[in-house]
């Protein structure tokens, strides 16, 4: 299991720079690649759900995350807890609905004190947790639901980018409308 722990430490040590405008980018992040699985698909949904006690979910309906076997057993996707060399520390990066730099998962997870991570797909459905970017659980399969997509539940580490009043309202302003993916908030 690839676990990259200076990475994880170099963002905890700079949540401005990895997450400026906090929990809302956090938010964006993970719509990135619901955004990306809907455009690989001709479409999708999204639901971003503001939970009480500063929880957030991002539910999409793609495929899934890829979810691959070695020797029979689950293997977790690396860029929760490493560099996704697609969008970090690029010259010329991928700007979210806020304007601000595309880092990837591994941000919103090492800024987290919890993320579980849940895929379904049509081969089969997982779940993972994680603390910040750290995994605490094997990747457990768990029972199909009959549907595709992954579900990003998070609890951003208040401690590291301070709280401020987040309504449905304003993670709606910022968010990027595509042809390719709705999103409702909640």
């Amino acid at each position: 299991m690839d676990v990259d722990r200076d990475h994880l430490s170099q963002i905890r040590a700079h949540p401005a720079e990895y997450a400026p405008g906090g929990v809302l980018h956090l938010i964006l992040e993970v719509l990135a690649y619901a955004v990306d699985e809907a455009e690989h698909q001709g479409g999708g949904h999204a639901t971003v759900t503001l939970a009480s006690g500063g929880a957030i979910e991002v539910s999409d309906t793609g495929r899934g995350t890829d979810t691959r076997f070695d020797g029979g057993v689950e293997v977790r996707k690396p860029v929760v807890s490493t560099k996704d060399v697609r969008f970090f520390d690029e010259s010329q990066p991928v700007l979210l609905g806020d304007g601000y730099a595309r880092r990837g998962m591994s941000t919103v997870s090492a800024l987290s004190e919890m993320l579980e991570h849940t895929n379904r797909r049509v081969d089969g459905s997982w779940t993972g947790r994680y603390e910040h970017g750290i995994p605490v659980t094997e990747l457990t399969s768990i029972a199909p639901t009959g549907t595709t997509g992954t579900t990003i539940r998070f609890r951003p580490d208040a401690s590291l980018i301070p709280e401020s009043v987040l309504n449905p309202d304003d993670v709606a302003a910022a968010i990027v409308s595509t042809s390719s993916l709705t999103v409702t908030v909640r």
